[in-house]
């Protein structure tokens, strides 16, 4: 019998996951990190595959750790720690989970969306306080709603136009910012994040993360969003400037946030803790059993098409080009 291709984790999995990957693949071991010293040395030569997160990441360091590697797979739509170039240069593949997780990722901004425009999560907290009769301190008059509201969507991909499907029963304008004007849609289009923000009520940032747009949402797009704006981030951590992103709660420059990522994860800062005109959720908008359960099957695939020598299913774009490697099997 063949020997199984060998994997190694760089994130904790759920066991119906592992249980998935180990059907097919001898699973060598795990690393808490992306650092080249938790490689587990028994493990290093033998390494073909490494499953791991975008916003974990892969290092030039790590791939040289394990020196067989042909496959990298982020579990998840984001990889944008993943030093693409290193991985070109060694000859090693890269995937991602394109749009498996799209349509809980734009539930999820719905459900946060509307905790923030709300004061969902501090309407709760004040009566869990005993405070009923005092209400929510009121600086910015009577909440809004949604209902005639200006939506901006920052990315108008998969996650961006499930997104879309969502939020038209509320009857909100929809405008949207991507790389190019979409043929296939007829919502205000405008050529940069600065501008949406002028014109939208709410900023759903739904774009891929990578270094040209990190800290895209700085303290200038915070102001232009103006004081009854709200921001939330559904796409990765580092597209938000998140010491602006305090500064404007605090003071007033917009109403509230709502973050789902953030640029280091686990969130461990304290700037953003006190902030009651913020919502957090630790990454979890694609955490659905149907989400998991899309991500690993394409996890999976992306693994057997590979290890066939077969193109993989969903390379990340900027890869596309390269062949698939005919004896991933044996390298």
């Amino acid at each position: 019998m063949a020997q199984r291709p060998v994997i190694l984790t760089g994130f904790h999995f759920t066991k119906t996951a592992l249980a998935a990957l180990s059907e097919g693949y001898e699973i060598a071991g795990h690393m808490d990190r992306p650092d080249p010293a938790l490689v587990p040395v028994a493990a290093q030569p033998h390494v073909q595959a490494l499953v791991t997160t975008g916003s974990v990441g892969a290092s030039d360091a790590l791939m040289a750790a394990m020196p067989r590697l042909s496959l990298i797979c982020c579990y998840g739509t984001g990889y944008e720690r993943m030093d693409l170039a290193a991985a070109r240069k060694r000859n090693i593949m890269v995937t991602h989970g394109a749009d498996a997780n799209a349509p809980d990722v734009a539930e999820m901004a719905v459900g946060i969306l509307l905790a923030s425009t709300r004061r969902i999560v501090r309407a709760d907290k004040m009566i869990r306080r005993g405070d009923w009769t005092k209400r929510i301190p009121n600086r910015f008059g009577p909440i809004a709603g949604l209902s005639g509201g200006k939506v901006g969507i920052l990315g108008l991909g998969a996650i961006g136009m499930e997104f879309v499907k969502r939020i038209k029963g509320f009857d909100v304008e929809i405008g949207y910012c991507n790389r190019s004007k979409r043929s296939d849609v007829d919502f205000a289009y405008f050529p940069n994040v600065m501008a949406l923000a002028t014109w939208c009520d709410y900023l759903i940032v739904a774009l891929r993360s990578d270094a040209s747009n990190r800290h895209i949402i700085n303290a200038e797009v915070l102001k232009a969003l103006g004081p009854r704006g709200h921001v939330l981030n559904i796409s990765r951590g580092w597209a938000v400037d998140e010491a602006a992103l305090a500064d404007a709660l605090r003071h007033n420059v917009i109403e509230g946030a709502a973050l789902d990522v953030f640029d280091e994860e686990p969130y461990e800062g304290q700037e953003l803790l006190g902030l009651d005109n913020l919502v957090m959720t630790p990454h979890f908008g694609g955490g659905t059993e149907h989400a998991q359960r899309r991500m690993t099957s394409l996890v999976r695939r992306n693994l057997d098409a590979h290890f066939a020598g077969k193109p993989v299913i969903s390379p990340v774009p900027e890869l596309r080009d390269m062949a698939a490697i005919p004896d991933g099997r044996l390298r």
